[in-house]
């Protein structure tokens, strides 16, 4: 589980600061509720995270968009299903799209649009009972470490945007920034991002 949720969790990092550094008003708007929150301190304390509802929603967003796994994993039909009109026979394989169901316009409007605000009065959680966002699968086969992978996720980009300010090196500019992905069991971005600290 923890060999699994590293590669998944700093992927899910990078694609969160790639998403802020294309949308600077996200970035800014989550750094400066951080620097109100932890105001002073020299570091964010995990228990004070709970203050923090912007970043929550950037890291829905960013799931959203980008779940860790974009197929989960397979099941296996016990008994004869009927699903949409469809006959499933036991021992079908069933694999759920997770990037597709995240991203249906049938669920969520501008649905290819990074906007954590859609979060802010949706009441959609990270639990796996709303099953039109399901990074983490659902139900009883939900992702046994989704709570320890969500709260590595939120210290570390906590960090980041508490204690520097971000920009692209070389004169780049956001519209620039690659944000094609490679398929495969877990997803991660085709190229990697490369980020200049600045103290602020």
């Amino acid at each position: 589980m923890f060999s699994s949720g590293t590669h998944t969790t700093a992927s899910t990092v990078e694609f969160a600061m790639a998403e802020m550094i294309k949308h600077p008003k996200v970035m800014e708007k989550a750094q400066a509720e951080l620097r109100h929150v932890f105001r002073g301190k020299d570091r964010i304390v995990e228990s004070e995270l709970e203050k923090v509802s912007y970043l929550k929603m950037v890291i829905k967003e960013t799931l959203r968009l980008h779940p860790p796994l974009p197929i989960l994993i397979p099941r296996e039909c016990q008994d004869w299903q009927k699903i949409c009109g469809y006959d499933i026979p036991p021992k079908t394989r069933v694999l759920v799209n997770a990037l597709a169901i995240n991203r249906d316009p049938e669920y969520w409007d501008h649905a290819e649009a990074f906007e954590p605000e859609r979060f802010a009065e949706s009441g959609i959680e990270l639990t796996g009972t709303n099953f039109a966002f399901i990074p983490f699968g659902g139900g009883r086969r939900i992702c046994p470490g989704a709570s320890f992978g969500l709260a590595t996720v939120e210290l570390l980009l906590a960090q980041l945007l508490y204690h520097f300010n971000w920009e692209l090196p070389d004169g780049l500019q956001p519209q620039d920034l690659d944000m094609t992905e490679i398929p495969g069991l877990a997803i991660k971005r085709k190229n990697n991002l490369h980020l200049i600290a600045i103290s602020p």
